[in-house]
Formats: structure tokens, sequence, C-alpha cells
């Protein structure tokens, strides 16, 4: 089994570099940690980067994990290619892009663009925004599924992923003891459903809220709270369609022996307890 020990970075194709990284500083709150070689690099905690936009194709959308080390890494190039999934071994330069020491690339069941690292960068500056969102980190990501039951047998049995509660068959998992680290979304193809920053308090939501509506990004959910994690949340579009979404207040698991992943029916109440709702599916 593979051993994801946390979630590291998303890196993000735009014909609009420029535009990418407006809006992820000025809008988004996110801190230009390097500019280089055609690619932005965005801090939201004591890592070196958890976003990188690079010129490219939008639909390239890539989300990676950490493992342990380099034996770790290793091991899990040989379980995934002893199932069949072909991997590619991150070369220097490729490695260096990526401010990791040693990486793997391959694709999940439907399709989606993963990457395993070994001994990702951090900073030693303390991360500040250009705006005070009051991030204190990158959380999770939805990922796009075309068959969410096949999917979660993948990163449950082949990964260590565990379910922390369903909504209809999405999946909501963890890798350590955040109520999810990732969340499976029904879909008709590959790509990252939105991208999640946790922020300090139900305030720095609020605010967001009202600084996205008079900057008149579109807020696609929200606000309001998730009767899974117990999060309560702010989904808003950026470029290139990409979502996001702050929240504060999610449950962590810490007893897994406990622990029973519960039925939520799939219902705008299983969604946000609040009332609001959406045609965007979030997690």
């Amino acid at each position: 089994m593979i051993e994801l020990i946390d979630i590291s970075y998303v890196r993000l194709g735009t014909p609009d570099l420029g535009l990418a990284e407006d809006f992820a500083t000025r809008v988004l709150g996110l801190q230009v940690g390097e500019r280089g070689g055609k690619s932005v690099y965005l801090r939201s905690d004591q890592r070196a980067h958890t976003l990188c936009y690079y010129e490219g194709d939008p639909r390239e959308q890539t989300v990676a994990f950490e493992v342990r080390d380099a034996a770790a890494l290793d091991a899990a190039a040989g379980v995934l290619e002893s199932i069949g999934h072909p991997v590619h071994r991150g070369t220097a330069s490729e490695c260096a892009a990526r401010k990791v020491r040693a990486f793997i690339g391959f694709k999940d069941p439907t399709g989606n663009s993963v990457e395993l690292v070994a001994r990702p960068e951090m900073s030693g500056k303390r991360y500040y925004g250009m705006r005070d969102a009051g991030i204190t980190g990158f959380n999770h990501v939805g990922l796009n599924s075309i068959d969410p039951v096949r999917d979660e047998k993948f990163w449950t049995t082949v990964c260590n992923a565990r379910v922390s509660d369903r909504i209809g068959d999405i999946a909501l998992m963890r890798v350590n003891a955040i109520h999810h680290t990732l969340a499976l979304a029904p879909a008709k193809g590959p790509g990252i459903q939105h991208v999640n920053h946790q922020v300090e308090s139900n305030d720095d939501v609020m605010r967001s809220f009202y600084h996205l509506t008079e900057q008149h990004v579109p807020i696609v959910f929200g606000p309001g709270r998730h009767p899974t994690s117990g999060a309560r949340f702010l989904y808003f579009r950026g470029p290139n369609g990409m979502v996001f979404e702050y929240s504060v207040g999610v449950d962590e698991i810490q007893d897994e022996a406990a622990h029973r992943p519960r039925q939520f029916g799939f219902e705008p109440t299983s969604l946000c307890m609040w009332g609001s709702k959406s045609n965007f599916v979030p997690m």
C-alpha cells in the first residue's frame, strides 16, 4: 500500500500567467514565493509553494501528495506499475521545477494527473499574503471522478486514504487526521474540481465574501456549513474556471479505530446545513 502523508501542491496550466498571478495574490491572498521559467510559485503556509501556475493548457491540472522518503517513492512506483499504471520518474530539471528532491507521476483510474513527491521544499520565511485573507494553509482538493465507487477503491486499497463520510457515492477521504484531504466529485472527465485553503476564523470567510463580491468574483456556493466536516465555507471561481474554497473549522478524526463513515443522501442539505444551494457540487 502507498502511504500518503499529506497533500503537497497543485500545478495549473494557464494561457495568461499575469492574470493568474494577479488573481492568486490580489484576490485569493497568496504570496509569490518565486517567479521564473514561465511559472509563478505561490505560498499559503510554511511550504515553499502549494500552488504553481505555469504557461500552458488550462486542462493541465496536477495534484501532488507527499510520501515519506525516496524509498517509499520507489516502492510506490513498483506498486503502481504492478497494477498497470505507467509511472514517469521525474528528471532533475522536473524535480527542480516542482521544488522536490524526487517525484513520480501517474494517472489515476479516471485519468487525473497525480504526482507523488519526496522531500518537498520548505521555506524559512514566514508566509504573508498580499491581502489579509486569514489563510492558514493549503488543505485539500476535489478531484473529478467518472466512477466514484471504482476510484474510492483505488485511493483506499492502492493508497492509504480512509473514508471519513460519503454523500451518495461521493467519498470524502483523509490521509491524516483532517476530515478530508481528497474528495471525489462525479464528472465526465479528469480534472481538479476545486482547491481549498483553510482560514483562521468565520470572520475571514465573511470578510472574503464581501471582498470577492466587491471585486465581481463569481461566488458559486456559500457562505455555508458542511454537515460532513463541520466546516464553514465559501466557494468562488478563478481563472480558467477553476473553483477555489475558503473554509474554517474542519473536523479532525483522532480515533481511527472508533471512526465509522457516515452515509449522507445526495441532496442539498447534505452539502450545506444552512440552506445555501448551488449547481456546483462542492466537498
